[in-house]
């Protein structure tokens, strides 16, 4: 069973049981056409649905489909992420970083971010040139920007304190 969370407001429970597929405890009886990877055609209690996914992150159980042409975000959490948010062992994944340190040797082209910004998981901090390559380096966790301890043109060897988070 899964618990799927439609653009951060609607709450549905999907399940598959021995290829029977309800919704909500409702049977669910659609025909699906697979055009290519990423478009579907659907039909559902006597509709028509144009189906594109547009990101899917197998990770997080995180996708984006559009449908008709409106774009929906879906959130799913399976009975494993149930049993682990109701045993509070639900943020085990979510890292807590204190600073970034160089991972090779190089040279600072750009600095992206500055003292007090907010970063995203993700998101582009600097640029490092190493063996004649641009690296960009990102933040492996959300976090707040307390100190930069780099500019552009600073030589930085491995290992050295670059960046610290509060």
């Amino acid at each position: 069973m899964y618990k799927i969370k439609v653009n951060g407001k609607f709450d549905y429970e999907l399940e598959n049981k021995s290829g029977k597929v309800t919704l909500n405890g409702g049977d669910i009886a659609a025909d699906m056409v697979k055009f290519d990877n990423n478009n579907y055609h659907v039909l559902l209690r006597y509709q028509s649905y144009q189906v594109e996914v547009v990101d899917f992150d197998q990770t997080n159980k995180t996708a984006s489909i559009k449908v008709n042409g409106n774009v929906y975000r879906l959130e799913a959490k399976d009975q494993f992420d149930a049993l682990l948010e109701q045993l509070g062992l639900n943020n085990l994944n979510s890292n807590k970083i204190s600073d970034i340190k160089a991972p090779m040797p190089g040279l600072v082209l750009k600095v992206l971010v500055a003292e007090g910004d907010e970063v995203k998981k993700g998101e582009s901090l600097f640029v490092l040139e190493a063996m004649k390559m641009e690296n960009i380096i990102k933040a492996p966790a959300d976090a707040v920007v307390k100190t930069i301890k780099i500019k552009p043109a600073d030589k930085v060897e491995k290992g050295q304190l670059l960046i610290l988070f509060k």
